[in-house]
This record gives structure tokens, sequence and C-alpha cells, in this order.
């Protein structure tokens, strides 16, 4: 599903109601607005609060930005050949592509350690981008928001740290290496338009 479809369900959703966005394999992904926020969520706007679940074999959990930073960073630990080709297609996911689609190219490719089916991690990855544009309710350092997310999304692909030192600092609220960044956000003072694909390896 593209993002513009993401965005409208996730604007249409009824409170308390539920959406599969996706399904495949008995595994279903699906986003809930629940009509009563937690009492950590002072001067949120609940219109705009979603939660994004997996439904497995009557196991059904809330996960986190880090169940696609870990599987990808697990990818390329495996796959050190893939590395570039999973830069390119997660960035086109932020870019606004259909993750079903573009990532249709890895299913032949064997990876030895992972978390998820890809199509999965990346449908996820969709979701938690949206979630940042949409839902973020403070000031971002960042212009687009899920510039953020983005940025660790490269770092755990490029793993230029070891896995528990960037779960750490992302579990900790610290930005992505700047070099990941700096030129796409708008914030920043050396902010570029038109960059060449993979601008960031260079």
């Amino acid at each position: 599903m593209d993002k513009n479809k993401i965005y409208g369900i996730v604007k249409e959703l009824e409170f308390d109601h539920k959406k599969i966005v996706y399904y495949s394999n008995n595994t279903e992904i699906y986003i809930i607005r629940p009509s009563k926020l937690s009492k950590n969520f002072r001067d949120y706007d609940s219109s705009k609060n979603f939660q994004i679940w997996i439904g497995n074999n009557n196991i059904e959990f809330r996960p986190n930005h880090l169940r696609v930073l870990i599987d990808l960073n697990l990818r390329v630990k495996s796959r050190p050949d893939m590395k570039n080709g999973l830069l390119y297609t997660f960035d086109s996911i932020y870019y606004g592509k259909d993750p079903e689609v573009i990532l249709d190219e890895f299913k032949n490719e064997n990876f030895r350690l992972y978390l998820n089916d890809i199509t999965i991690i990346g449908v996820l990855h969709q979701l938690f981008l949206v979630e940042q544009e949409y839902a973020y309710n403070k000031e971002s350092h960042f212009e687009p928001p899920s510039l953020f997310l983005e940025g660790w999304v490269r770092e755990f692909i490029d793993a230029q740290k070891e896995i528990d030192n960037m779960c750490m600092s992302v579990a900790h609220g610290q930005p992505p290496m700047k070099k990941y960044v700096y030129l796409e956000n708008k914030k920043d003072k050396y902010y570029r338009d038109n960059l060449k694909s993979l601008w960031y390896l260079e």
C-alpha cells in the first residue's frame, strides 16, 4: 500500500476500530485508534494517536522501531553484499514507495539472520514513518520529523557501530549520526535539494 493510502486510513480510522493494512501467511499488521489515552499522554491530540500491532497464531503484540532496526542490521551481517540494495530500498519506502511492491525483489534472497519476513519489516517501517510525521506531538529537530527514524535505519544498515551501542542510543532518544541526515534535514544549515541516491555513503 502506498504512503498516501496509509495516511488516508490513519486519518479516517474511527476510535477503537481495527484496520488490517497487511496480511500474509497467517500474520497480520493492523492499526487501532484507542479512545482512551495513557496518563503519560498529556496535552496530546487523541485524534492523531494510533497504535501499530502484529498478530500471528493467536499472539498479538505492539512492535516498536527497534524491531525494524535490529532486523535490518541482522540481514546485513548475514548478507553484507546486500547493504546498498537494502539502503536504497528502505530509502525508497521513506520517499513514499509501496513496500509490498518494492520489496518483491528480495523474496528470493536468502538471509540467514532476521526477525520477520522482509515485507513485514517494510510495512512496519512505513507505518512508523507515518506515525512520526502524523502523530509526533513535540518540536522535532528534523524536517520532516520522520527523517529521525530514517537516519537510524541508514545507520543500522550501514553498521558503523555495534548493535548494542546503537540500540542504547535509540532507546535514549539520541539522534542518528549527522552524516546520514544533515543534507536532507530542512532545519539544518547545510540542507540541499535534489540529492543523489545514497548520498550519505559518499
